[in-house]
Order: structure tokens, then sequence, then C-alpha cells
């Protein structure tokens, strides 16, 4: 019997990483699987509909809500629990064993943070830091943090906003695999565009300071290394050595390499749009 779930799978050219997604779902896993597309140009669309899985188009306006709020908002699952996966995550058995565990015991946790495996260059890292994401609760029991962009970027889901959920989350330990079969050249435009993004909200929480009540322990530290050339330096540091990172060799390394830009990339971006003001103000977290 499938379980009492949603999976929501938001996308946007993604016919390289959907099939292999909604395949390790599998087809009796949850009771509905929902493919969000922002108006793809290739075979995605194709790909979701011949699996089975309901497709719903999704026209950012450049407001809120984003892409997983708006379904929160106006397509409200009609399961208990939902789950948000990305096309390039794929569910392992053991994973799909706990998470069937998970929502079926009871209790009085309304969430879990999921763990993510990550791949690069085709192999598992064993080393760097871990990947977590609050990514599976109860329908009605909270959203993705609010944030008013009005067109900070292009990118139209909520990428680094976490879940604001009344209640407690546990945590499932089996891991899901983070594979992205795109390249390195779409992972470094993506990150370009996150590094925007990232830059625009910093400056951002300067004058409203609101949202830092919702952040994570591991926001607040981030968002306090932002204003410092020091950041990349600080992720290299944790990532390759305290981390483990260098268990993988060359492929660690440049792992740690490419991350410690991306971060070093949004304060350079921090500085650039800073640069019309007298200097950064700095944030109280």
């Amino acid at each position: 019997m499938a379980l009492d779930l949603t999976i929501v799978i938001p996308v946007r050219n993604e016919e390289r990483n959907l099939a292999g997604c909604l395949r390790a779902i599998g087809k009796d896993l949850a009771q509905k699987i929902v493919v969000i597309d922002s108006m793809s140009t290739d075979r995605t669309r194709e790909i979701a509909t011949d699996f089975g899985a309901e497709v719903l188009i999704f026209e950012w306006d450049g407001q809120f809500p984003k892409k997983r709020n708006w379904f929160l908002r106006y397509h409200t699952p009609e399961t208990k629990w939902v789950m948000f996966l990305d096309a390039d995550e794929y569910l392992t058995e053991s994973f799909k064993s706990e998470l069937a565990r998970a929502i079926l015991q009871p209790g009085d946790l309304v969430g879990y943070w999921l763990k993510y495996s990550i791949y690069f260059l085709g192999k598992e890292l064993k080393g760097g830091y871990p990947l977590r994401k609050l990514a599976l609760f109860k329908v009605g029991c909270g959203e993705y943090e609010r944030i008013e962009e009005n067109q900070w970027s292009h990118l139209d889901m909520e990428i680094h906003e976490h879940p604001v959920l009344n209640g407690k989350a546990g945590v499932i330990d089996s891991k899901i695999d983070h594979q992205d079969f795109r390249g390195v050249a779409h992972y470094i435009d993506k990150h370009n565009a996150y590094a925007s993004w990232e830059a625009a909200r910093f400056l951002k929480l300067s004058s409203e300071t609101f949202a830092l009540q919702h952040f994570t322990w591991k926001q607040r530290l981030k968002y306090r290394f932002f204003a410092t050339p020091l950041i990349g330096p600080a992720f290299f540091f944790g990532s390759f050595i305290l981390m483990g990172g260098f268990r993988d060799g060359a492929r660690g390394f440049t792992f740690a390499i490419l991350k410690t830009a991306y971060f070093v990339q949004v304060y350079c971006k921090i500085r650039e749009r800073s640069a019309t003001d007298n200097e950064m103000q700095p944030i109280e977290i």
C-alpha cells in the first residue's frame, strides 16, 4: 500500500535527471507524485507524463510565492505528508524503508531532516561537509521562509530557504543519492545564479532582520562569514581538512575549490552591490 505521502519534484529542463529520479521513487511508494515544471523546452514534461506523474505548470511573476510555497498554498496535497525532491536526487532502498517507518510511527514530530550522499565527477564523495535538508513534513504544519524578492534573480524556486514548521523535526539517517548528470558547466552556471541571490539576500537582511529569527545555526554562521573575505578559506579548511575532504584525493580537492570559489563569489558580489553605500551594514545574528 502506498504511503500517505505526496512527492513533489520542481523542475526545469531536467530530461537528463528526471527519468532516473522517478524510477528510483517507483510506482508504489507514494499516493501521488507531482512534477512542477517551469516552462521546460526539453522532454521533461513528456518524461513525467509517461511515468504517470501529475504535471503542474508554474510561471513565476517575480513575487512571492515561489515554486514550493505556490504548490503548498494553491495545490495543497490531500495526503498527510509532503516531501520535496529535486530531479537530481535518487531515493535509495534503505531510505525508502526508513521513510516508511518514520511516516507510520506515532509521535509528535511534524517533519524530518533528510541526509544526502554527494556525487562528484562520477563517484560518491567520502568527505566534506554533509548535506541535509528539511524536505519532509506534515501538510499544514508550515511552509518555506517568506522572502520578498522583487526579482533579485531569475530563480523561480526556493533555493536556500528552509521550511519553518510548527513543531519538532526528526532526522532520517539513510541517505538519498544526490547526483547531477548535467555536468560541471551546469554546476558552475547554477552556482553563479545562487551567488547573486545570496548577495542580494544578505544586503536585504541588513534592513529587514525579521527573517533572522527563523534561521538555523548553520544559516547564522554562514551569514556572519559572508561579510568577510575569510569565508572562502574558512570553508575550504573546514571541508577539506576538518571534514575529511582530503580522503577523496583530487576529486575532493577540486570539489572544495569549486565550493570555496562560490563563497568568495558571494562576498565579491556583496562588495560590488554595496559599492554605492559608504560601508556594508553589519547584520546582528
